[in-house]
């Protein structure tokens, strides 16, 4: 899972966190990665008593191999964030589900990601 904008990470974060249990019932784990140092992302997790790691690409590796990368963010020349996205991989690290948007205002469907968590459980 990618994020960049402060409230809407925080938002997609939060309901992950919300619904941790039952994606654990369902022997998910749940990894958020962000483009942030990783000082900003232990401070994020704590503040918002995230339950899972948040796992940092401050040098964009992650999201460049994804196809992810969001350039010239905000206007700024050179800067770049990740496309908000999630990715559901199955045991062998095969992508069994993957949603990604430009718009950093759209949520997920959780329930479509429940559904598809379901199908390789």
């Amino acid at each position: 899972m990618w994020a960049h904008s402060p409230q809407h990470a925080q938002k997609e974060m939060c309901a992950f966190r919300d619904s941790t249990a039952r994606l654990t019932n369902m022997n998910a784990q749940v990894v958020g990665i962000s483009v942030n140092d990783p000082f900003s992302n232990r401070g994020f997790a704590e503040k918002n008593f995230l339950p899972y790691p948040v796992l940092s690409d401050y040098s964009r590796q992650v999201i460049r191999e994804y196809g992810l990368e969001f350039n010239d963010f905000a206007g700024l020349k050179g800067y770049t964030v990740a496309k908000r996205s999630i990715f559901i991989l199955d045991e062998k690290g095969v992508i069994r589900y993957m949603w990604v948007s430009d718009d950093l205002t759209v949520e997920p469907n959780y329930e479509e990601i429940q559904k598809a968590l379901e199908q390789i459980t």
